[in-house]
């Protein structure tokens, strides 16, 4: 691996995080810069549809977290 340009090593963690953030929200305000595949969409759409559907099938994330921790994922 390169040596960065910008040592962020040196930073705090708090700092760090910070960094992490500001990247993070700078590529999400960018929203043309990557496409998503069709096939992709159309699976949401359907999972979508299949959710107005039947409201109630859903998993409430924090289940799903909950249960992928205990799992190990």
């Amino acid at each position: 691996m390169s040596e960065p340009a910008i040592d962020y090593r040196k930073l705090s963690i708090p700092e760090r995080i910070q960094l992490v953030e500001d990247i993070w929200d700078s590529i999400a305000a960018d929203t043309g810069a990557v496409a998503v595949p069709r096939a992709v969409l159309e699976e949401a759409e359907r999972r979508l549809a299949e959710h107005r559907q039947d409201p109630d099938s859903g998993i409430p994330g924090e289940q799903v977290r909950a249960e992928m921790y205990e799992r190990g994922e």
